[in-house]
């Protein structure tokens, strides 16, 4: 007999079914059809996931219109419908490695066998896409839709370079092939930075391009995008057995000239298939795509067929979904700080919200044009995005979540730090503070002093900086150098113990020693990075040789722009800046590149940009070998570059390439030109 307690819950879990079906069809119809997501895809599998703990609770409140089981997404009939011959199906989901080995325990137990090899592929964050061929040519392209039927993009999907419109070799009459298209993130930045120009709304994200840019009426505007692809199942065929395994047909489909992605990985155990999702997740950032997690799929087809499917998901795969590096929440206010070159940045001040497993805070707003393109507003929700080590920044507003009452953002008149009017330099996107005196800028160029890449100090923090400037030690870098007459005084610092301040002192010697270009990043100038300093150091040799030098002798270094000569010739105009050099002089820190000068070798005079994935060399490798070698590496292509050495998912470095005309190498042409020249590559 059921008791009034159980009526009751009973009612709470209908009312909440019914509730969440209502949410999900809400956000699904603006995911799929409209490219205009509202919540992240966790807070979307969030609520997934709880309808299906409850309908588990509750399997008399299933019913078949329910989103657990069927595929989301209606077409929209503006393109016509393509009826999917075989349905597209959707992916279970695993976030976190017990999932995943409670998935292979259960297909174990179906296959009553453990020893089966399972496939790895990125999960890429795009728009599923079923391809048909007749007779080896293409015939229509069809979106996933509702998994039954879906939108007709042939026309649209005709212009994507990297779809095949005719077969290599010997085919079947009519066979389906599935695979994603997407945009890479450097097209993404590059066209939401021209629709921001145009005064157009902006992508949320990549896939919403990507999806946006498939979806138009005007095929040319489909290709004008930087669209790309990645087949990655066949779907059915008529004529002839497929392959056995779904590791053949991939191999198979790469050689009828399908783009497959190079990444893909044949597994014999979970194990293997735990290590190889936990890996990615940690470097997914160094791809030029978007991918949310690994799918994993039962190898052989003969297991496929076996396992079949349970609603809308195949029992023979499984997606395995990173931590998020997405979420929304509200931007309560936007601030500005002052940058140690007098830069105004301005900072969202966030409602906390957890992103890939950190309480995110403040988020990176770039420059006030950024925020106008944008249309950034105080009080707007946003997506927020973390990805790796990057600064979390403010991908964009929701904008239906507008209420009228969010605030524009404008920039301050005055610096905050030191009230000095503000500039903004001709042609720059910054605003700058032009008072060298501002404590802001000083404190944040103590900062960089001591920081990682530059005099690499251990010991001194944001803290133990603050008070250093607070009590007079040391109002710039040179004045390190002399804390040691001061130790007494050190140790009356908050947390300076006598270990602590022997430990600062010692890293403050050692730090005389470091290189050249370490010591010329640390001095702070504008548009002088890491990278530029090496190049000014090995050039020069010297930093009275670098001092010295004419904005025309700096800005005919190959690597080396009229901006960065201008702003080094600047710099050491300064009677300060001089100064400073001569106080770190004085203490003993180095002056002069080991070598002397730039090195001599069969490669001098040339200048190389290396983008993409190489398979004989990592990419530090090929920029070690050219350095070693008297060639100049710089990270942007420029007028000045000799050779531009593109591998597999080059970026945008090969389009502004192709754009300045510059000569172009693979890897195996640029194998060649080292051997021409007889550089040692075991070396």
């Amino acid at each position: 007999m059921t008791t009034a307690t159980e009526t009751r819950a009973y009612q709470r879990a209908k009312a909440r079914v019914e509730e969440l079906r209502a949410e999900i069809a809400y956000h699904e119809h603006r995911y799929f059809v409209l490219d205009q997501p509202e919540i992240s895809d966790a807070a979307f599998d969030a609520l997934m996931q709880e309808l299906r703990r409850l309908e588990a609770e509750h399997p008399e409140l299933i019913t078949p219109d329910s989103p657990t089981q069927r595929v989301a997404g209606a077409p929209v009939e503006t393109f016509g419908i393509v009826e999917h011959r075989v349905p597209l199906l959707s992916l279970a989901n695993a976030f976190s490695e017990d999932d995943l080995r409670a998935w292979h325990r259960r297909t174990a137990g179906l296959l009553e066998r453990d020893n089966f090899a399972m496939v790895c592929e990125p999960k890429i964050d795009g728009l599923a896409v079923a391809l048909v061929y007749e007779d080896g040519q293409l015939a229509t392209a069809a979106t996933r839709g509702d998994g039954m039927r879906g939108e007709n993009i042939t026309a649209n999907v005709r212009t994507i370079r990297s779809v095949p419109q005719r077969l290599r070799g010997k085919v079947p009459r009519r066979f389906e092939v599935r695979g994603e298209i997407y945009m890479t993130k450097s097209g993404f930045e590059k066209l939401n930075f021209e629709r921001g120009e145009a005064g157009q709304p902006l992508f949320a994200s990549p896939r919403n391009s990507a999806a946006g840019s498939v979806r138009q009426l005007d095929p040319k505007v489909t290709a004008s995008r930087p669209l790309d692809a990645f087949l990655y199942q066949l779907g059915w065929q008529e004529g002839g057995g497929p392959p056995a395994t779904h590791w053949d047909v991939l191999e198979w489909l790469r050689k009828l000239g399908f783009r497959v992605n190079p990444e893909i990985r044949r597994m014999q155990t979970i194990g293997e298939v735990a290590a190889f999702c936990a890996g990615w997740a940690g470097r997914r950032d160094a791809l030029d795509y978007e991918i949310d997690g690994i799918v994993i799929k039962v190898d052989a087809l003969g297991y496929q067929r076996q396992l079949g499917a349970v609603g809308r998901e195949p029992r023979w795969a499984i997606a395995y979904k990173f931590p998020p590096t997405q979420a929304t929440t509200k931007l309560l206010r936007i601030d500005v700080n002052v940058g140690r070159t007098g830069s105004l940045n301005p900072f969202a001040v966030l409602e906390p919200v957890k992103i890939a497993g950190a309480t995110v805070q403040l988020a990176t707003l770039h420059n006030e044009d950024d925020i106008r393109r944008k249309d950034i507003r105080a009080g707007d929700t946003v997506i927020v995005q973390r990805a790796g080590d990057v600064i979390p920044q403010v991908v964009g507003p929701v904008l239906s979540k507008r209420t009228g009452k969010e605030k524009v953002f404008r920039m301050p008149k005055t610096c905050p730090a030191c009230g000095t009017p503000i500039v903004r330099p001709e042609g720059e996107a910054m605003y700058y503070c032009p008072n060298r005196q501002c404590p802001a800028q000083r404190f944040r160029l103590l900062e960089h002093f001591v920081g990682r890449g530059a005099m690499d100090i251990d010991g001194i923090g944001e803290s133990l900086a603050a008070q250093l400037m607070r009590s007079g030690f040391a109002l710039d870098g040179g004045d390190l150098y002399r804390l040691r007459e001061r130790r007494d005084e050190l140790l009356k610092l908050e947390r300076m113990g006598e270990k602590s301040v022997d430990r600062l002192l010692a890293s403050i010697e050692a730090s005389k020693q470091r290189p050249l270009a370490q010591v010329i990043f640390a001095l702070g100038i504008r548009h002088v990075g890491g990278e530029v300093a090496s190049i000014l150091a090995n050039h020069f040799g010297s930093m009275d040789a670098l001092m010295a030098a004419s904005t025309e002798e700096i800005d005919e270094i190959p690597g080396i722009g009229t901006t960065i000569a201008e702003s080094v010739r600047e710099f050491f105009s300064l009677d300060e800046n001089r100064q400073l050099v001569e106080k770190l002089r004085a203490a003993g820190v180095n002056m002069r590149e080991a070598s002397g000068g730039a090195r001599e070798g069969p490669l001098s005079g040339l200048t190389f940009v290396i983008t993409g994935r190489l398979e004989r060399f990592s990419r530090d490798g090929a920029e070690s070998l050219v350095k070693r070698n008297g060639g100049t590496v710089t990270s942007s292509v420029s007028k000045k570059t000799s050779y531009v050495v593109a591998g597999a998912e080059p970026g945008s470095k090969l389009a502004k390439a192709q754009q300045l005309s510059s000569e172009i190498l693979d890897e195996d042409a640029f194998v060649a030109l080292l051997e021409a020249r007889g550089v040692a590559l075991g070396s």
